[in-house]
C-alpha cells in the first residue's frame, strides 16, 4: 500500500469517530501579515486536539486479542486524552501515565473517559519506566503518542482535509514536539499538496530538541523544557525522525512571549481558544514575517485544552 492509499484508507477507517473540522479565516491577521491564511481548528476536534485522529487510528488497527488486554501509553495530556476517549468509543481498557505536574484539565479529561490515570516524574526516564512496569503487570499493548506509524498516518488526515479545500496552499505550518502531527503532515502533502509545497515546525526555544535534531541529523534530547507549550516538551523518535529530516522545509524556534503573544493574538481577533502549543505555529508566522510574505498559508491549530486558572496573559 502507497502513501496515498495509506493516508486514504485510513481516513476512511476514523471518519465516523472524529470531526472534520472547519477551516477558518481572519482578514485582521491576513491584512496584517500579508499572507492568504487557513487556519484548520483542530482545537475544535472530539479531545480538543488532532491527536483524536491517530489514537483512534491506532487503536483500529489492533486485533482483537490486543483490544481485549486494553491500551496505554505516557502522556503529558493531549494524547492521553484523545487515547482515553478513542478507547472508550471502542471498547477498550485505557492505562494513561502521566506526569504528576500535568495540567488538572488533561488529567480530569482522561477519567471522565473512563481511563485509568498513573502518575509519574515529569522526565521521560519515569514515563517510560513506569509504563514498562504496567504493561508487564496487564499485558497492554503500548501505543506511543508520536513515534508510531498508525499514529502518523492518522495525524496526516488533518493536513490531507485541509488540502482537500484548498490544494494549493505554498505552505503549511504546524507545532511539533513529539513529531506525529509533524511528520503526518509532511506525508499529506507529499500526497496531496501541490509541486512545491512547504512545510515548516514551530517549537519552543525552551524545547528545541527537533531543532538540534535536524542540525546534527541525529535524536537530540533536552536538558530541560521550561516552556508554557507543555504539549510540546517530549522529544522525537526513530519512526517520524527520518521522515521529517526528509521532508521539513525548516523548523523555527520561537521564544516563551512570542507564543503568548501569537496566542493572545488568536483568542483575541478569531475568538477561539486555542493552548499554548497551538500558537507556536502562527507565532513562527509571525516572527519570520518575510519569509511567507505574499504566499498561501495553512496553519494547523493543533488544540485547545486550556487550563483556565493558568492562563499566561491573565494578569
Amino acid at each position: 500500500m502507497d502513501k496515498r492509499q495509506e493516508i486514504e484508507a485510513c481516513s476512511a477507517r476514523i471518519s465516523d469517530y472524529i470531526e472534520h473540522t472547519l477551516i477558518m479565516e481572519s482578514k485582521h491577521i491576513e491584512n496584517f501579515l500579508c499572507n492568504d491564511l487557513y487556519f484548520k481548528c483542530e482545537n475544535f476536534q472530539k479531545s480538543g486536539s488532532f491527536k483524536m485522529r491517530g489514537a483512534t487510528n491506532a487503536i483500529l488497527q489492533l486485533s482483537e486479542t490486543q483490544r481485549a488486554k486494553g491500551v496505554i501509553t505516557h502522556s503529558s495530556g493531549n494524547f492521553a486524552h484523545a487515547l482515553a476517549l478513542a478507547a472508550q468509543k471502542l471498547g477498550v481498557k485505557c492505562y494513561i501515565v502521566m506526569p504528576h505536574d500535568a495540567p488538572y484539565v488533561k488529567k480530569n479529561a482522561v477519567l471522565i473517559n473512563r481511563g485509568e490515570v498513573i502518575e509519574c516524574a515529569p522526565t521521560m526516564d519515569s514515563r517510560e519506566r513506569v509504563c514498562g512496569q504496567w504493561m508487564e503487570e496487564t499485558g497492554a499493548t503500548f501505543i506511543h503518542p508520536s513515534n508510531n506509524r498508525d499514529v502518523i498516518i492518522g495525524q496526516s488526515t488533518s493536513a490531507k482535509e485541509l488540502l482537500a479545500v484548498h490544494p494549493d496552499l505554498d505552505v503549511i505550518i504546524v507545532p511539533v514536539g513529539g513529531g506525529g502531527l509533524l511528520a503526518g503532515t509532511i506525508l499529506a502533502a507529499q500526497v496531496f499538496g501541490k509541486e512545491g509545497i512547504e512545510v515548516y515546525a514551530g517549537e519552543p526555544l525552551e524545547a528545541d530538541d527537533a531543532y538540534q535534531s535536524l542540525i546534527s541529523g541525529e535524536i537530540t534530547f533536552n536538558e530541560s523544557t521550561n516552556t508554557i507549550a507543555d504539549g510540546l516538551r517530549t522529544n522525537l523518535g526513530d519512526v517520524n525522525f527520518p521522515i521529517i529530516k526528509e521532508g521539513v522545509k525548516g523548523i523555527v524556534r520561537v521564544r516563551e512571549n512570542e507564543i503568548i503573544s501569537a496566542m493572545r493574538v488568536i483568542w483575541e481577533r478569531m475568538k477561539i481558544i486555542v493552548e499554548p502549543s497551538s500558537a507556536v505555529a502562527l507565532a513562527v508566522l509571525i516572527k519570520e514575517r518575510p519569509l511567507f510574505e505574499g504566499k498561501k498559508v495553512g496553519i494547523i491549530l493543533s488544540g485547545g485544552n486550556v487550563d483556565l486558572d493558568r492562563l499566561p496573559f491573565d494578569k
